[in-house]
């Protein structure tokens, strides 16, 4: 008889379950892959009519293409900046129908029939616009990658402060024209980032070209 001194319960486990598992034949060599999707459809191209900078182009543009890009990307003006991409840092900022926004979060489609204006437009011939001249003056940037962002908003603050248009800050939003203040700048500057830190001069110089229009 077979000697079961040294037979425990554990390897008798052990031997059962390795034979179990040598009878055991593979069900399938490899398991299957997960279906793959297929790609969602697009929207084909279609014509668009933009005004920008006084002078209309003809493009062909998918619905989903940013105003950004189509600048950018479809016309060659890239002194409009691609900073975030998401709506946070300003360095897209152009004009629309005089208006400051953010070009990386509107369509390029929605904007036929409005007049775009961006940094390449503010300049007449080789005239700098009052502001863009002011910046230089000031030394209001340092790698510039910001700057034609700051400037087209700056654009707008003025106009919106001679406007009489209230900011956070402003004190009595019943006076017709906010005063031309360094915290009314700031406010109003807020949504674009200097990464390197040159807001004392923005300000100086956006001070500058506001104190000639008072």
């Amino acid at each position: 008889m077979p000697d079961n001194s040294n037979l425990t319960r554990r390897n008798f486990l052990q031997g059962a379950l390795a034979a179990v598992a040598a009878t055991q034949v593979p069900a399938e060599a490899a398991p299957k892959s997960a279906p793959v999707a297929a790609p969602a459809p697009t929207a084909g191209a279609r014509p668009v009519q933009l005004n920008i900078n006084g002078k209309e182009y003809s493009l062909s543009l998918e619905p989903r293409v940013t105003l950004l890009d189509a600048l950018r990307e479809h016309i060659g003006m890239t002194g409009t900046k691609k900073g975030c991409n998401r709506g946070q840092c300003g360095a897209c900022t152009v004009l629309v129908d005089g208006r400051r926004i953010n070009s990386c979060l509107t369509l390029a489609v929605m904007h036929e029939g409005e007049h775009i204006t961006t940094i390449e437009g503010l300049a007449q011939g080789e005239q700098l616009s009052p502001l863009q001249q002011a910046f230089i003056e000031q030394d209001a940037f340092q790698c510039g990658y910001c700057t034609p962002g700051q400037i087209c908003s700056a654009t707008a603050l003025l106009e919106e402060i001679q406007a009489g248009t209230a900011s956070a800050v402003t004190p009595d939003v019943r006076v017709k024209s906010p005063a031309f203040t360094d915290d009314e700048i700031r406010e109003r500057m807020s949504g674009n980032i200097c990464r390197c830190g040159a807001y004392p001069n923005i300000v100086a110089a956006i001070r500058t070209v506001a104190l000639k229009k008072v």
